[in-house]
């Protein structure tokens, strides 16, 4: 009973205090200190700009929509650019997806796939916009380029992911059974991973008809461009009707999203 007693006291405490995760949170605390300091982040100026943007938001009320004409067009332009960049980007996303996927392809193929998703993932659409902008102009083209690379970098490596995820057994039994290899894609990966992708293809799409309305401000079409030249004239009415009606947009999109997933449970 002594020995019992003697194990019990040195057994260790369920919440034995981790000094090294202590430590690092310690380090994380001062350099946030110190980052504030280096970028010259300060009370004062947050006040400052809270007073500049009740200003701002001020002189933009009421909306103006006399020039309701552009703004429709600007509008229908960029919810073509979202809805033509998302299908490409889509049917694009799930063969270079499928050949990334390492349970079902060779490293040869899987590594170039991979590299080609981690590409099209390196840099935020702008930089994308800006880049199509100089190789084919001004315009909406550019924004679709863009918008596809931006499609493939985030559907195809979800894509893949979900693929390795799959359950094995379906495949190895079709194989078995002499099935060709677009029989086992079709009747042993897809039904796996249908439901997930048509929510990766939603999102995107959502995500695109965002983005749309940003890569304009580069020329890339779409309403961004408008957008931009509403800041620069300092015509705020009008700049709010525009962010009015982004965000009814984005609302209406995201109803339409909500019944496409609801079509496909």
């Amino acid at each position: 009973m002594a020995a019992m007693s003697a194990s019990a006291i040195k057994r260790p405490s369920p919440f034995e205090v981790n000094w090294w995760a202590r430590a690092g949170y310690l380090l994380v605390a001062l350099y946030c200190v110190y980052a504030v300091n280096a970028l010259d982040i300060s009370f004062d100026r947050i006040i400052i700009g809270l007073d500049n943007g009740a200003k701002f938001l001020g002189s933009m009320f009421p909306p103006v929509f006399k020039r309701w004409a552009l703004l429709i067009d600007n509008l229908i332009e960029t919810v073509q650019i979202a809805i033509i960049s998302s299908a490409f980007g889509v049917a694009i996303s799930l063969p270079v997806g499928l050949c990334a996927a390492r349970n079902l392809m060779p490293d040869w193929l899987t590594w170039p796939s991979r590299a080609f998703i981690a590409v099209c993932r390196s840099f935020h659409p702008v930089i994308f916009a800006i880049l199509f902008v100089k190789a084919v102009g001004f315009g909406p083209l550019a924004g679709i380029l863009t918008l596809i690379f931006a499609s493939i970098g985030f559907v195809a490596k979800l894509f893949a992911e979900a693929i390795e995820e799959i359950s094995l057994k379906p495949v190895e039994a079709m194989r078995a059974a002499g099935a060709p290899f677009m029989s086992v894609l079709v009747y042993s990966v897809l039904p796996q991973v249908l439901n997930r992708f048509i929510g990766f293809a939603t999102y995107q799409t959502d995500a695109n008809l965002r983005n749309s309305t940003m890569i304009g401000i580069v020329g890339a079409g779409g309403i961004g461009g408008t957008l931009a030249a509403a800041f620069q004239r300092f015509d705020y009415g009008f700049v709010c009707a525009i962010l009015i009606s982004i965000i009814a947009l984005i609302m209406v999109s995201e109803l339409l999203a909500q019944r496409v997933k609801g079509v496909f449970r």
